[in-house]
């Protein structure tokens, strides 16, 4: 079975913008979206003009701006724009907004896009903390959730003045994410809603002096895109993170870790109670016997010292040994094929070794794998099944394995 690419390229997006301080950062998630190709119209609120004017968001969208239903009435605006768009996404949206967008009220243009939209709607709050936590609010997300809209956990951070708390928007560069993801899988189901999801990511190093130390290639980067897509479809995420110089996954706990023991420790200290565990960290096979307290110094030496390597445990035949009923567990196998096997025979044979439900098989190279923003790769089940993924961004990858993720879920 093929997976297509997942281009979502020239789509069409309403951002709506609500009236709070907030507003300056949709204009960089505005740019993100029109240097992306999508074709983005702009529905502020009256009170959001207050913080952003129409003349920068008609510049910076390439399109004229309204707040009100009696603008170009003959277009009917104010059901032919939920009508088409593939994706509203509101950022920020205040706790009024919120409220008047959880009781159907309709007093606005975009209070009227969102009742005619028939597409996936994103609701991105910023607000102070107290009006965040505030029963009502509260009790406006829980209705709006259920009734599929994806609402985004604010951050924590300085708000206005003094004040910090949850209540801050996410940074522009993670609504992106979250767009994209939403635009990918055409739905904002939240299918891993309840569930607990541990990931690994980075690589490894085994120390062998104070400044040296045996590594790998690994930049994290696709098991960073594994927990935020995980977060985003509502799992409680966990990201075991090794030497990775990457910003935290919004609504992601990250366990920073350096060595091979460390990560074993760390995964399985959060695996317990986990339904699923994701391990797609580079870990070294080896590690030093010895460690030097101090630089190992060359010192007119006639010949290199010798290291002397021990194997480090297999992390993830210890996960599938000891895990709980029903939990879901993937490997990832970067590989290179030669003239004995192919990269998808070595991963199969691995997937077979290694006990796990799914293996995720990526052949690396110089300019594929590792550090690059893209990925391809075969996702090979126990159960038989494979599912081929072209060269596609490490996100839209990221989704194809949690199809299977959480497909296996719902059969257990």
């Amino acid at each position: 079975m093929a997976v297509p690419a997942g281009a979502t390229t020239g789509r069409s997006i309403v951002l709506g913008v609500g009236g709070g301080i907030a507003a300056y950062k949709s204009c960089s998630l505005l740019r993100l979206f029109t240097e992306a190709g999508h074709y983005v119209t702009v529905v502020p609120t009256e009170p959001a003009l207050n913080f952003v004017g129409a003349a920068t968001w008609a510049a910076l969208s390439g399109k004229p701006v309204s707040t009100g239903v009696w603008d170009e009435v003959a277009r009917v605006p104010h059901v032919r724009l939920g009508q088409q768009a593939e994706l509203v996404f509101v950022a920020p949206a205040t706790a009024d907004l919120l409220a008047r967008a959880a009781a159907g009220i309709a007093d606005d243009l975009l209070t009227n896009t969102l009742l005619t939209a028939r597409c996936p709607v994103v609701m991105a709050p910023a607000m102070h903390t107290e009006m965040w936590l505030h029963a009502a609010t509260q009790a406006n997300v829980a209705l709006l959730r259920s009734r599929g809209v994806l609402v985004v956990d604010p951050a924590s951070g300085r708000l206005t003045g003094a004040d910090t708390g949850p209540g801050r928007l996410p940074e522009p560069d993670e609504l992106y994410r979250i767009a994209t993801g939403v635009l990918l899988r055409g739905t904002t189901d939240q299918d891993l809603a309840d569930r607990t999801v541990v990931i690994s990511a980075g690589g490894t190093r085994e120390a062998i002096d104070p400044v040296r130390f045996i590594g790998n290639r690994s930049s994290g980067k696709q098991g960073y895109a594994l927990a935020s897509a995980a977060a985003a479809r509502g799992a409680r995420t966990v990201l075991v993170a090794a030497n990775v110089a990457l910003p935290d996954p919004h609504g992601v706990h990250v366990v920073p870790v350096s060595s091979a023991q460390e990560l074993l420790d760390a995964v399985r200290n959060h695996s317990r109670e986990a339904d699923v565990v994701v391990m797609a960290a580079a870990v070294a096979d080896y590690r030093p016997t010895e460690v030097q307290d101090a630089k190992i110094k060359k010192d007119g030496r006639t010949e290199p010292p010798t290291i002397v390597l021990a194997e480090n445990q297999d992390i993830l035949m210890d996960l599938v040994a000891q895990r709980p009923g029903g939990q879901v567990i993937v490997g990832f196998a970067a590989e290179t094929g030669d003239e004995r096997s192919s990269v998808e025979e070595y991963g199969l044979a691995k997937l077979r070794r290694k006990g796990c439900d799914l293996m995720v098989i990526n052949p690396v190279g110089a300019d594929l794998g590792f550090g690059t923003p893209d990925n391809e790769a075969v996702i090979a089940g126990a159960d038989g099944r494979i599912v081929r993924v072209p060269r596609v961004s490490k996100q839209a990858l990221s989704h194809a394995v949690l199809d299977e993720v959480a497909a296996r879920l719902r059969a257990r």
